[in-house]
């Protein structure tokens, strides 16, 4: 009975001894985990008082420094939006300034103009001239497509259209205002705008930028679209839009420019051809499967000339197949 006794009181003493060491296990987790904050601490600090950007801070030595070699750069440069860079501090001296754009100057001063120790536009190809002014200029739905526009890939760079420093516009800082920028590459643009009927880009009625993205588009000719992905076009030919009940489809699969020429003609509306008849037997010929041919009793005599005379509705009607009105 005495051995049985024993029992309990050796129970108890097995229980305090598993207490004691679950305690002691805890002590020396809150131990480690203090020694292990305290050592990232000791990492963390030196690094908060002397961040990065302050370690190259010495490679920057503000606009001001570029003045005094370049006084006439610095007066134009003053004068643009660029200049605002120089008040904001948040990006620190990399972002600021001359050296926001041609990187820090420290060494292009101590080596007396050393031009290789900066970077200057002019000497670099248009894929690093893009590069970097996409560092600032990417964001935005404008230059969204930039690095796979129609002008990246023909390596036109950023600065053969805008200047920083001798821009003939306030806006955009432009080298020249349009058309007459778009037409020193665009010379057959240039020949269409003269045509008898053209949309008015030389009377300054429309530019070039209303219609193209130059900075590119998900679009073939860089032509820009609403946010319902529909032409261009219908910023101004709103009544063309729809929807309509019948469509007509090349208006909907080829775009406007199915019938017309969008720079200008030598035909009225811009048509593609003088004979409204036989722009629309481009397709409606029995050889277009998709396309209805044009009916026997269409005889194509005089009064037949053009369909539209019938067909007026071309564009989409809300009531009749055949769009007669």
């Amino acid at each position: 009975m005495k051995r049985w006794n024993r029992i309990p009181i050796l129970c108890t003493y097995i229980a305090l001894i598993f207490f004691a060491v679950s305690i002691a296990g805890a002590n020396a987790d809150s131990a480690s985990q203090q020694a292990s904050n305290a050592a990232q601490s000791s990492v963390a600090a030196p690094q908060s008082k002397t961040p990065a950007a302050t370690a190259d801070s010495g490679d920057y030595v503000g606009a001001e420094t570029c003045k005094t070699c370049h006084e006439d750069l610095y007066n134009n440069w003053a004068k643009t939006a660029h200049w605002k860079t120089t008040l904001d501090t948040k990006g620190g001296p990399s972002h600021q300034g001359c050296e926001g754009c041609h990187g820090p100057g420290a060494d292009h001063v101590a080596g007396g103009g050393d031009k290789t120790k900066i970077f200057i536009f002019k000497e670099h190809s248009a894929k690093e001239i893009d590069a970097r002014c996409l560092t600032c200029h990417a964001s935005g739905t404008q230059h969204m497509n930039a690095i796979n526009s129609e002008h990246a890939k023909s390596d036109v760079s950023c600065i053969s259209c805008h200047s920083p420093h001798h821009a003939q516009t306030s806006e955009f800082l432009l080298v020249k205002a349009q058309p007459q920028l778009c037409y020193s590459c665009h010379l057959q643009q240039k020949s269409q705008f003269e045509m008898p009927f053209h949309h008015r880009v030389n009377e300054g009625l429309v530019q070039c930028s209303d219609c193209h993205n130059p900075h590119g588009t998900v679009a073939a000719k860089q032509v820009r679209t609403s946010a319902a992905q529909d032409a261009v076009c219908f910023t101004c030919h709103a009544d063309k839009r729809g929807p309509f009940v019948f469509e007509h489809e090349p208006v909907k699969v080829e775009g406007c420019q199915s019938c017309h020429t969008p720079h200008g003609s030598p035909n009225a509306h811009m048509l593609k051809m003088s004979n409204v008849n036989l722009l629309c037997l481009s397709c409606h010929t029995t050889s277009f499967a998709n396309a209805p041919g044009a009916p026997s009793f269409h005889n194509q005599a005089a009064q037949y000339q053009a369909c539209t005379l019938c067909h007026a509705q071309v564009h989409g009607s809300n009531v009749d197949p055949t769009f007669f009105k």
